[in-house]
Order: C-alpha cells, then structure tokens, then sequence
C-alpha cells in the first residue's frame, strides 16, 4: 500500500470515529437503578482497565477506561531537476500521536448504579446496556 493510500485511509478512519462518535440517552438510561453485579459481569467492561474512588458521601466512582493510540504521518516530497537533467529528490515525514479516551464513569451508592456519565470520546449503543437479565420489566400493554 503507498504512503498516500495509508495516510488516505488513516484519515478516514479518524474522521469515522470522531464522526460516529455518539453517546444515545437510552443507554444511559438503561444503567439507572441498574444493580453493581450487572457491571461487575458486562461483557464489554469487564474487557477495560477499571479505576475506582469513593467519595466521603459513600458514592462510589468506577471509570471504565476504553483508549487507543492513533498515530498518523505525513510525507512531503520535493523532487527537483538539477543541471545534470537528473531528478533529484527529498522527503520530509512528520508523525504525531494521540490518543483517543473514553471515560465510562458510573456513580454508585447502595449497590445500584446512580448515573451512566461516558465522557471524553464516547460512542454508545445496545452493546453498553445492562444484560437483559438484568434490565427492568417491559410494562405489557393493555
């Protein structure tokens, strides 16, 4: 793959994360009142480093930590005709390196989950919600 296919495709997949990065309402929501085992057996956070505080109210912090490292370069060529009719030429390649975070932060109290707060550069759907079994009843309409 050429250099500028690779740097093409490097900035496409940057600006489809950042693009799609969303954070829906439902999946916040699913969390409330959620008990703390739902999040102690998900599937997904159980795959993220885990970093937890306690405030002195007894409110419980776990940020769940999902990141990666983007890197992305770019070359410059100049290419020149000097007098001998032969193409000389240079490059100069700059890379930079960030990394793309998403703090999955829940507060808990009382073994029930308070609050869903992903912040940083979140995206969320169904695969973040509690497991079914741990979701409320749907009410059955009449």
């Amino acid at each position: 793959m050429s250099i500028f296919r690779s740097i093409t495709f490097a900035a496409l997949l940057i600006g489809t994360l950042v693009g799609c990065a969303s954070v829906r309402q439902q999946d916040l929501d699913a969390w409330v009142g959620a008990p703390v085992e739902a999040l102690d057996t998900h599937p997904l956070f159980l795959t993220m480093p885990m970093y937890r505080t306690r405030t002195e109210s007894g409110i419980e912090t776990r940020n769940y930590v999902n990141g990666k490292e983007v890197e992305q370069c770019f070359t410059r060529f100049d290419a020149r005709r000097n007098d001998n009719k032969y193409v000389g030429h240079s490059a100069f390649t700059t890379c930079s390196e960030n990394r793309i975070v998403c703090n999955n932060l829940f507060y808990i109290q009382g073994s029930k989950v308070l609050r869903y707060a992903p912040t940083g550069d979140c995206f969320t759907n169904d695969s973040v919600k509690p497991q079914w079994d741990y979701l409320p009843p749907k009410p059955v309409g009449r």
